[in-house]
């Protein structure tokens, strides 16, 4: 069965189009206005959405993913209200991609087998779990591709060629090129490496590659573009997102709006 990400990418080929990927916490600042800006990505340029599951502990993020994860468990977020808000936004998409991005420990509390039932039933297309390492594979990985979900799997500029093959081992959808070394949000990596890389991960695999970390701009949209398949902007969104909500960190009459358009800007 070909999923909602591969028709994704092989629409998106057919029209020698790039894609962009967009982040956002899922509950970020609380479950309706989350629903509006998620309901209103497609429509602002995304054509995957990657929805972050709320951690307390999320190690691979910087300040702002950090902040928006504590918002939105402050606001009451839990994997059950995650799938739910997934849920609503297919009654009315039923083909943009949706992509959990997270750590295990929520998956593992609520039970992995039940999990999955649940992500499928409620939409989900796939999962990136950036602390479960490919050995790991009969955790997560391995179930969720058998009852139908891309794994989506981690590339970094440390991912030597003895490790690619492992990392790329079981991975579907795409793969996702981490352009910097360190955390979200940080430096963004030079036009030139990034096509070094995407030129070496194509030699290891026909996946479509997507490149993120430190994307702020149209230009940098642009600029990665020339050599992957997608670009991906995650902590720019957020951070535009919380550019607007009140002292409180409630939302504000312009969070939807300023947001969606922050994500339209992104449009090369």
């Amino acid at each position: 069965m070909t999923t909602r990400i591969e028709k994704c990418f092989a629409n998106l080929r057919a029209k020698k189009k790039p894609g962009l990927v967009t982040y956002i916490m899922a509950g970020d600042p609380d479950y309706e206005t989350g629903l509006q800006i998620l309901r209103g990505l497609p429509a602002a340029g995304a054509d995957i959405i990657e929805l972050g599951l709320p951690f307390t502990d999320p190690m691979a993020d910087g300040p702002a993913i950090q902040l928006a994860a504590s918002r939105s468990l402050n606001a009451g977020t839990t994997t059950k209200a995650v799938l739910e808000l997934v849920s609503e936004f297919r009654e009315r998409d039923t083909t943009t991609p949706i992509v959990l991005m997270g750590y295990y420990n929520p998956i593992y509390q609520y039970g992995v087998d039940e999990f999955l039932t649940d992500a499928l039933a409620a939409g989900v297309d796939g999962l990136i779990v950036v602390d479960l390492p490919p050995e790991e594979d009969e955790e997560l990985c391995i179930p969720a591709m058998e009852v139908g979900l891309n794994f989506i799997r981690l590339a970094t500029p440390t991912t030597d060629a003895i490790r690619l093959p492992t990392v790329l081992n079981n991975t579907s959808g795409f793969v996702y090129y981490v352009s910097i070394t360190g955390i979200t949000g940080t430096a963004s990596a030079q036009s030139a490496d990034i096509g070094i890389a995407v030129g070496r991960l194509r030699e290891h695999t026909d996946l479509p590659v997507a490149v993120g970390f430190g994307v702020k701009s149209a230009k940098q949209v642009q600029d990665i573009n020339q050599n992957a398949d997608a670009a991906v902007v995650g902590s720019s969104i957020v951070q535009a997102m919380a550019d607007t909500l009140d002292t409180d960190d409630s939302a504000s009459p312009t969070t939807v709006s300023a947001t969606l358009n922050f994500v339209k800007s992104l449009k090369p």
